[in-house]
């Protein structure tokens, strides 16, 4: 029996290859996944439990205030204890977000992108726009999550590297495919290939969108910056 030929070899090598990436995408999309099942589980306990029990402590303070005595030192305490309450109440709110942004399971992907984006330019100054369909785009919780991450990233790379001034998302679909754009008008995809070597995030997004079907670019704006695509195939977004 002969020896394998080299092109045998390396035909047996870059099947192993394409196998061992094929199971990495999967494991990784499933990590993902997982991961995003435990935010939204914690996020939900948050609300439930904490944001529950602040809310009705905030209540049964104000029946005790109707009821004590109109002595100045004791309601200053009571207004304390009252603003205290509404802190811990606000921060929890904020802390879901951050770790689950409901609006895109209640609302919709539009709602979710529109605010996002709109309190990223409030609360850093800078002219963020939002072009969305008219009608909320089709997608299974996967699919939006993804984008939605897509946006997260792009908004924080565009802030901590870009040096941008504007920043603009697009959420683009079609019969074939749903498309979601972060544009800037800073210094260039240069950074992102830079960033890219030391962000897990860049990386884990390019890998979600090929554990969907689908695929992340960066490349240059049309005029200045940087655009970074999330593409999603439409037989997958509308599962």
């Amino acid at each position: 029996m002969s020896a394998p030929g080299p092109d045998h070899i390396e035909a047996e090598i870059a099947r192993r290859v394409a196998e061992r990436t094929a199971d990495l995408s999967e494991l990784l999309g499933h990590v993902a996944t997982c991961w995003d099942d435990e935010r939204r589980a914690l996020a939900r306990q948050l609300h439930d439990s904490l944001g529950s029990s602040m809310t009705a402590l905030t209540m049964h303070l104000a029946l005790l205030t109707q009821q004590m005595p109109a002595e100045a030192a004791l309601q200053q305490r009571t207004s304390q204890m009252k603003t205290l309450l509404t802190n811990i109440i606000n921060t929890n709110r904020d802390m879901q977000l951050a770790i689950w942004n409901d609006k895109l399971e209640f609302l919709g992907l539009k709602a979710a992108l529109a605010e996002l984006v709109t309190q990223f330019g409030a609360e850093h100054r800078l002219v963020a726009r939002v072009s969305l369909p008219d009608e909320d785009s089709p997608c299974g919780r996967e699919q939006g999550v993804a984008l939605l991450r897509t946006v997260e990233e792009g908004l924080r790379n565009v802030l901590a590297h870009a040096g941008a001034s504007e920043v603009d998302v697009i959420l683009d679909d079609n019969d074939d495919a749903i498309m979601l754009t972060v544009r800037d008008n800073g210094i260039g995809p240069a950074h992102y290939d830079e960033t890219a070597r030391h962000c897990h995030g860049l990386r884990l997004l390019r890998e979600r969108a090929r554990y969907l079907g689908g695929a992340l670019t960066v490349a240059p704006a049309p005029d200045k910056g940087t655009a970074l695509t999330m593409t999603l195939p439409r037989a997958l977004s509308a599962a």
